[in-house]
């Protein structure tokens, strides 16, 4: 380590020339003076929410990398918008295939019909979009 410097700083603080950090030290140990850029605030949907608590239980290491660069949020953002498109999308040609309205129209089904169908619509559309963008 013989390009780390104390260049007039306490002495608990060093700079290393290597890689331009700088480190502080705790206890008896240096820890690197890092902070993560929270520029952009953005509220995450169900799919957002349910992506992210899959990556901090099991995939840790794609979550810390995805933090550590600065793209966690943007990735969490495109999954929830992705998501709820893709459900919406198949929702609609789900229903077109069986005939059924999107929207609820009394003069062809009754309501507790149509809402039976798009409840299972929405089931299966989400059961998708689990399995091909969130938990993978």
């Amino acid at each position: 380590m013989s390009n780390i410097e104390n260049k007039n700083l306490s002495k608990d603080v060093i700079y290393d020339e290597n890689n331009g950090l700088y480190y502080t030290k705790i206890g008896d140990y240096y820890y690197p003076n890092i902070v993560v850029d929270n520029t952009e605030k953005v509220t995450l949907g169900k799919y957002g929410r349910a992506r992210l608590r899959y990556l901090k239980g099991y995939k840790k290491g794609l979550y810390t990398e995805l933090l550590m660069t600065g793209k966690l949020t943007e990735h969490l953002k495109e999954i929830d918008l992705n998501s709820e498109q893709k459900v919406h999308r198949i929702i609609q040609d789900m229903a077109k295939k069986d005939g059924i309205p999107v929207y609820f129209d009394d003069t062809k089904i009754e309501q507790l019909e149509w809402v039976k169908y798009m409840n299972n619509y929405k089931n299966i559309a989400e059961e998708i979009v689990n399995n091909e963008l969130i938990f993978c």
